[in-house]
């Protein structure tokens, strides 16, 4: 490994690091809209995959070699990933390169995060990268990741790990870490029933984001013995990093601004957090800035014409209030507050969305009432349907989150379009 001094640009820094992200996970607690693709693949803020954030982070923080590891369900985010991120060069050095299970080790598909890489030890090889990022394909968040090498080559560590605080309950749902006062990672634990908690800070945790930075041939070797390892499951979070606590030097690396508080990220791995953080969006000043130039979500999107509100009768006004409307939509003498609308998609006269999310190329139908809901791409909401008012009839037909209440409706669910890429 090359020690770090100050003359060592963020640009070569970047320039000799590999960006491995992990989008081949089932995505099974999103319910049906992980039934016919992967998560990273479900659309998201109304024009976006959300695999499109994690790419646009490297691509804006310089890091232009990019592998994106598939497995379940990976027809459609290949197909995106093709048609959005193919402007790269390889010939200058730039790539995303797909990489999916196919069996090139043994017959084992991709036993866990940690194997997925291990398939793939030769394709790592061959571009010989100083340091492999790995990061996970499903989170919304902004991220200069070049900021986050560069600590990672100062403190000369085996592995880096960006962490977040959260309240301390809520960390049973990641993998969570002790640090001392130097940030060096001294417990991490796989999510704990009783996260530890921070200190001073009795009621917040410190998470890990999924995103590991690692010295590569530091990685090799605790791969193949990972491998090795007949007792491992094979995971990052519940092997690799909890076996290199002691004896290495692991690193923690908190996201936050320059006064030092938390910076928006999310993990959009349920229902509830997905339909939260598309209406995140709708406030007045989102914490999560699409608007930035200096920082654009790239994506892929068809050529569609701009948005369209029609009709000024009273009860018959085209209109959105706090909502995110997207290019090719028609708002035919609909109401539309806090929501996020999908490109193409149509809200025909006298209807009402509320509360909602509609993913793209989605129809609702005249005297419609939706409040509360997540609507999957594609579906035709008949005229006069009532989703979000009664939860015992919404439960009868679609499926109903026993806390929160979402309400998510699929074609399926309407007997529409059985077996079409999503």
């Amino acid at each position: 490994m090359k020690y770090y001094c100050e003359t060592i640009s963020a640009n070569e820094l970047t320039r000799n690091t590999l960006a491995l992200v992990l989008a081949g996970g089932e995505g099974s607690r999103l319910k049906d809209l992980t039934r016919w693709r992967a998560k990273p693949a479900v659309p998201f803020g109304g024009k976006y995959r959300i695999i499109d954030f994690v790419l646009s982070n490297c691509v804006n923080s310089g890091i232009r070699k990019i592998g994106v590891l598939t497995q379940y369900k990976s027809h459609s985010l290949i197909r995106h990933i093709q048609r959005a991120w193919s402007f790269m060069r390889y010939e200058v050095g730039e790539f995303v390169e797909i990489m999916p299970a196919q069996q090139r080790v043994d017959k084992d598909w991709y036993l866990g995060t940690a194997d997925a890489l291990y398939q793939n030890l030769d394709i790592m090889r061959r571009h010989s990268p100083e340091y492999v990022m790995v990061l996970g394909g499903d989170h919304i968040y902004s991220m200069d990741y070049s900021k986050m090498l560069i600590e990672h080559a100062k403190s000369g560590a085996d592995v880096t790990i960006g962490c977040i605080e959260v309240p301390r309950m809520e960390a049973t749902a990641f993998g969570v870490m002790s640090v001392d006062e130097t940030l060096k990672i001294t417990k991490f634990t796989e999510k704990p029933v009783d996260p530890d908690a921070m200190p001073g800070h009795p009621d917040l945790a410190l998470a890990s984001m999924g995103i590991y930075i690692f010295s590569t041939e530091f990685l090799f070797q605790k791969l193949i013995e990972d491998r090795d390892n007949p007792n491992s499951t094979h995971d990052f979070g519940k092997d690799i990093i909890p076996s290199v606590i002691e004896g290495w030097k692991v690193q923690a690396y908190p996201f936050v601004d320059e006064k030092k508080k938390p910076i928006y990220w999310r993990d959009v791995g349920t229902l509830d957090s997905f339909w939260k953080a598309n209406l995140d969006l709708c406030t007045i000043e989102p914490e999560l800035n699409l608007y930035n130039r200096d920082w654009p979500i790239w994506t892929y999107q068809a050529q569609m014409a701009p948005a369209k509100f029609t009709f000024d009768d009273a009860g018959r006004r085209g209109t959105a209030i706090d909502s995110l409307v997207a290019g090719g939509c028609i708002i035919s003498g609909a109401r539309i507050k806090r929501s996020v609308i999908g490109s193409g998609s149509r809200v025909h006269s006298y209807s009402l969305i509320k509360d909602s999310v509609l993913l793209p190329s989605v129809e609702v139908g005249q005297n419609c009432r939706i409040q509360n809901a997540v609507i999957d791409k594609g579906a035709v909401i008949p005229p006069d349907t009532i989703i979000g008012e009664d939860p015992i009839e919404d439960a009868k037909r679609f499926y109903v989150e026993a806390e929160s209440g979402i309400i998510l409706v699929t074609p399926e669910m309407l007997g529409q379009k059985l077996h079409t890429v999503r």
